[in-house]
């Protein structure tokens, strides 16, 4: 099943391959996602692929356009690289001692680097691609004043016109999307899982673009509503209808993708656009498959859409690269992902709760993985 969207004409903003630097039909095959329309996302980051040059190969010979982080991937960055060792020791030198002091620090270095990398195609597709991603800290989730607060600082510190703050789609993290929309941040809203709450996410980011035109101010803040696809396979494996294994997550993609072009036709959009303002992209993240028994490209093949991202782990990547396929044809099999969804009705599964469980979770593990990664920052020398 794949959920894909209307000719890419439909999205004059949409990346191809013509438009990114030394494209070659002879690279990998995640080039024919960016010539599909798709624009193809790192979903990790350490400071050895920036100094090793990995990176910028990912780049130029995969179509690579964008990076997103998160404090699980910088958990394993500190604990399974010697990378951060040498620099951590200068700052503590410099007194920069308190763990989430050096977390920023790091992180924001990192990023700058890789969105100068980015840089080019940033400018070439005229702001709608080659972005990075830094997320506030999840302990604050759920306050939204202190989440606007630090996603300006960090937009400060970031400094750079293609650096997206992380915020995650929680109610409180809604309500801080739309404030930092309006004082300029560019957001890229994460913990996503189900139509509603990527709805929600697009009314943040509308009101806030609304908010600056009532006061005067350009709209040209950009913004990409993360949809996480993976785990919804992963919540009902083994105890869902045989039917439904490895089709949920990639049938509520195409239920979202389907949202998204409402979105785009709605009078609200049309008259931000007219006004200058961007479309907030669709962005499918969590896209690794977690059983081993199913293709390691499921959830990639199962969502190419024109104009949208898909953000890959970098095992994702190399196996997509390697035999990925995309379909012959691009037109939305949305009656399919129904079926499948009234299966899921039928076999008891809510789906509503379902999500609004996923984030919860998606929430915990994040603040689990930021506990473990200050653990680790208080304890290196």
């Amino acid at each position: 099943m794949r959920a894909c969207g209307a000719p890419a004409a439909h999205y004059p903003d949409a990346v191809t391959a013509s438009s990114m630097p030394s494209a070659r039909a002879d690279r990998a095959r995640t080039y024919d996602l960016v010539r599909a329309g798709q624009s193809v996302w790192i979903d990790t980051i350490t400071r050895g692929m920036l100094h090793s040059g990995l990176l910028q190969r990912y780049a130029t010979d995969f179509g690579v356009t964008g990076l997103t982080s998160n404090p699980a991937i910088y958990q394993k960055a500190f604990t399974q690289t010697p990378d951060y060792r040498e620099a951590i020791a200068a700052l503590r030198g410099a007194g920069v001692t308190a763990a989430e002091d050096l977390f920023f620090a790091l992180a924001i270095e990192d990023l700058q680097q890789a969105a100068d990398l980015f840089a080019p195609v940033h400018d070439s597709s005229g702001g709608t691609d080659g972005w990075v991603s830094l997320e506030v800290s999840p302990l604050i989730a759920d306050d939204a004043d202190a989440t606007v607060a630090s996603a300006r600082e960090l937009h400060q510190r970031l400094a750079r016109p293609n650096a997206f703050v992380k915020i995650p789609g929680t109610p409180a993290g809604l309500h801080a999307v739309e404030e930092a929309i309006f004082h300029g941040v560019p957001v890229n809203v994460t913990l996503l899982f189900d139509r509603e709450q990527y709805l929600g996410a697009v009314s943040a980011h509308q009101r806030g673009l609304q908010r600056r035109l009532d006061a005067g101010l350009p709209a040209d803040v950009a913004s990409v509503a993360s949809v996480f696809i993976s785990r919804w396979d992963t919540a009902i494996a083994g105890t869902g209808p045989d039917q439904l294994q490895g089709k949920l997550g990639v049938s509520i993609g195409a239920q979202v993708h389907a949202a998204h072009h409402g979105v785009l036709a709605s009078q609200t959009q049309q008259a931000l656009t007219a006004a200058g303002a961007p479309m907030q992209r669709l962005l499918f993240a969590s896209t690794s498959t977690k059983d081993p028994s199913w293709p390691d490209t499921l959830y990639i093949e199962g969502l190419v859409a024109p104009g949208t991202i898909t953000t890959v782990p970098e095992e994702t990547l190399l196996a997509f690269a390697d035999h990925g396929e995309v379909p012959s044809t691009l037109d939305p099999q949305a009656a399919v992902a129904d079926e499948v969804l009234n299966q899921a009705h039928e076999a008891g599964i809510d789906l509503s709760a379902l999500g609004a469980r996923l984030q919860h979770e998606g929430t915990d593990a994040f603040v689990q993985a930021w506990s473990v990664l200050m653990s680790v920052l208080s304890e290196t020398s």
